[in-house]
């Protein structure tokens, strides 16, 4: 057992050599190769999910919960395994491709066969679908179809979506919709609009990742054939995209305000605008030929969706611990 990576791996991509890869324990592989510091986006939406279903029920079943967030991590895990192992097979991660800049791409780096990686995104899917499958049987008959979107995305979101501009559009339905308002009908039973609603602000925080991070990668994107939304947009309106949807994450939580489905303590959110100014700084600009100066080690040459992720990262916190205590104020009866 080797803690102290875990912690590492649950914070950052670490970067390892192939001598540094054969002396890790397999938990620590499965949490480097499957990019794990990222599934925190995934585990905001599941909480997000699960307090909004407290919020109008009064009541919450911590189990199908727990099934909810475990099955929705480890299908994010899964996709991250095969989004590897597609792009490797398309030559797209090879000859020192931006993927293997920030982290290790096991098939590429030779860390893993194809059979080894396969074999963890087999036994990581699988551990997806297994409480995926209970939540399904037992609720509605709509989870079926959310099952199949879900089982979808993962599969396909490489390839053929993230190659004809869908990606992004697949990361904003599956963030918010599917999983907070999906997440939220397997919880309760009911479909809830404003719950979908309610979804926007942050899902429009994680379409905010991967659209810097497809803005990092535009020109070995455009030389490699995939067509993101930000090569098809062109750099710069990519990069004023990214700007307008961070403005929209505060427009949409002012807006339910002012609706009457978040209470006046949503706007906590607010307190995120400290990571505004850098970011805003960061996407004015096009991203520089060379690592600036002091710029935090063991990042670059990760750029705009580093900056992305910070603001994202603190949004999110900053609306969970407002959708929390606007819960807690539900329960007993304050609002």
């Amino acid at each position: 057992m080797n803690v102290k990576m875990w912690a590492k791996a649950l914070q950052v991509i670490p970067r390892l050599t192939k001598e540094e890869w054969e002396k890790l324990d397999v938990v620590s592989r499965w949490l480097v190769s499957t990019r794990a510091a990222v599934l925190i986006m995934t585990f905001i939406s599941a909480a997000i999910a699960g307090l909004f279903a407290l919020q109008t029920g009064g009541t919450l079943n911590v189990g199908r919960w727990l099934l909810l967030a475990f099955g929705l991590i480890f299908a994010h895990a899964a996709n991250n395994l095969l989004n590897d192992f597609t792009d490797f097979n398309r030559g797209v991660d090879r000859d020192n491709y931006f993927r293997t800049q920030y982290g290790p791409q096991p098939l590429e780096q030779g860390l893993m066969t194809r059979a080894e990686l396969l074999t963890y995104a087999g036994f990581t899917g699988a551990l997806a679908l297994i409480p995926g499958l209970y939540l399904v049987l037992t609720s509605g008959p709509w989870a079926w179809l959310l099952l199949a979107l879900g089982v979808i995305f993962v599969l396909f979101y490489t390839y053929p979506l993230k190659y004809i501009g869908m990606g992004e559009i697949a990361v904003i339905l599956v963030w918010g919709p599917l999983m907070i308002g999906g997440g939220y009908y397997v919880l309760t039973g009911a479909w809830n609009w404003n719950v979908v609603l309610g979804s926007l602000p942050y899902a429009l925080g994680t379409t905010m990742v991967i659209f810097g991070k497809h803005i990092d990668k535009i020109r070995a994107d455009q030389a490699k054939g995939i067509h993101t939304l930000p090569v098809l947009m062109g750099e710069k309106a990519a990069r004023i995209t990214t700007l307008v949807m961070m403005a929209l994450q505060y427009v949409f939580v002012i807006a339910l305000v002012i609706r009457g489905f978040f209470s006046p303590v949503m706007l906590v959110v607010l307190l995120a605008l400290t990571a505004v100014p850098q970011v805003w700084k960061i996407y004015s600009a096009p991203k520089p030929e060379q690592e600036p100066a002091g710029y935090p080690p063991e990042t670059w040459p990760l750029y705009f969706v580093a900056a992305a992720f910070v603001h994202n990262k603190r949004f999110g916190l900053w609306f969970l611990a407002g959708l929390l205590v606007q819960t807690l104020l539900h329960v007993f009866g304050v609002l």
